[in-house]
């Protein structure tokens, strides 16, 4: 709640006004800005306005068909699945202080999911696309996996809100002092003996630099949300259920006026559950930008590519990438 006031004081609504007004009084109806709430709709509104500044956001279940698993998915989701850790509860293999007194589940989670493991999938081509045809503004991801970066995204559109292992420091270290990513996969590859010996031999924890429950997020995503999102043209969020703050808030901080798609086999983010949320399940007239396109990632970013006309580009892309 103090998160979500703070982004309403950002926007020139005072405290108290927020907690007065209901969540879906919070937003004064505006003409439509769609033709159809659908995919189509959201084609024929990006030729006809010529978006230049397109912000994705995308978690866990943009990669669950690369064959990672997402965190929530009972029975399957990655937090079930690390049960074999004995842990008390699965969501303190990203506790820092749990780490720095046991961190050998973290570092056999860091193997399985190491880049490389895993291809990218058709939903990170099609961001891939969007940037190669020059309209994507940015790319914040929830992943920690890098396939948006496997996929050819380059480094200056991805934000990864919750870090990744593309680098790494030692823990604590002030001022940071970085280590070589390679040497701490061949660590980590190596077992206990080897992140031991790497942890002797730079005086502490070594760590992808994977945001853990206790530690902040990258300044990169601090100091470019607020203008991304205040000028994209369109929102575009895929596979995510939206509930891990300050990440999610995102959704609200976009420009009134810019459409918003979600790519979701569930709704998420809708306006009752949170500040200037999604619309989408509003009768008409409460609505005028948002659509829910219910299914998976890659259905939905195929559907919106053929939509746009860039069925073809999007196979070359995945093409291309087989055939490396």
């Amino acid at each position: 709640m103090l998160l979500r006031l703070r982004m309403l004081a950002a926007q020139g609504v005072h405290p108290l006004d927020a907690l007065r007004a209901s969540r879906l009084q919070e937003e004064e109806p505006r003409d439509a800005v769609l033709e159809s709430f659908d995919i189509e709709g959201v084609a024929k509104y990006m030729q006809a306005s010529k978006c230049k500044n397109v912000v994705v956001m995308c978690g866990a279940g943009i990669s669950t068909s690369a064959g990672i698993p997402d965190f929530r998915t009972p029975g399957s989701g990655l937090y079930d699945n690390l049960q074999r850790y004995n842990l008390s509860q699965p969501e303190l293999i990203f506790d820092l202080a749990f780490f720095q007194s046991q961190p050998a589940p973290f570092y056999e989670l860091c193997k399985e999911l190491w880049p490389g493991t895993y291809r990218p999938t058709r939903a990170h081509y099609f961001i891939r696309l969007l940037e190669e045809k020059g309209v994507l503004r940015r790319c914040y991801t929830q992943n920690i996996d890098s396939l948006e970066r496997q996929a050819g995204l380059s480094p200056e559109k991805v934000v990864a809100a919750h870090g990744n292992m593309d680098e790494a420091h030692v823990l604590d270290s002030v001022p940071e002092r970085k280590v070589d990513i390679e040497d701490v996969r061949r660590a980590i590859f190596a077992g206990e003996e080897g992140w031991q010996a790497l942890r002797q031999a730079h005086g502490g924890l070594v760590k992808p630099k994977i945001v853990m429950f206790g530690e902040d997020l990258p300044d990169r995503f601090w100091e470019l949300q607020q203008q991304d999102l205040q000028e994209c043209d369109l929102l575009i969020v895929i596979g995510t259920s939206l509930v891990v703050e300050p990440f999610a808030g995102l959704v609200g901080k976009a420009a009134p006026d810019a459409p918003r798609l979600l790519i979701n086999r569930e709704p998420a983010g809708t306006c009752e559950q949170r500040v200037f949320g999604f619309r989408f399940q509003l009768p008409e007239g409460d609505n005028w930008r948002d659509v829910w396109f219910e299914g998976g990632c890659d259905e939905g970013c195929h559907a919106l590519a053929a939509a746009l006309g860039w069925g073809e580009d999007l196979q070359r892309l995945e093409s291309e990438a087989e055939a490396e």
